[in-house]
């Protein structure tokens, strides 16, 4: 990955988890290249975890930061 990649992927981390303590999948997707039915299936297969509350399905800021650190990790090989 190269270093204008690797800016761009921290300075999304730092707004998007900056004041909240979860997102729904409509926030992620805006604030992210990442679209709904992707962040949807990377929930489903576990590897963005979520909760369910009421009919919302909401990303916890931690697991966020932590989905989005594995993702700039995966990218370097």
């Amino acid at each position: 990955m190269n270093l204008r990649v690797m800016e761009r992927n921290t300075m999304m981390q730092e707004t998007i988890t900056q004041n909240k303590m979860a997102y729904s999948v409509e926030e992620i997707s805006a604030q992210t290249s990442l679209s709904k039915a992707f962040l949807r299936l990377e929930i489903k297969r576990g590897k963005l975890k979520a909760g369910k509350f009421g009919r919302r399905v909401l990303v916890s800021a931690n697991n966020l930061k932590s989905y989005l650190n594995k993702g700039e990790n995966t990218d370097e090989k």
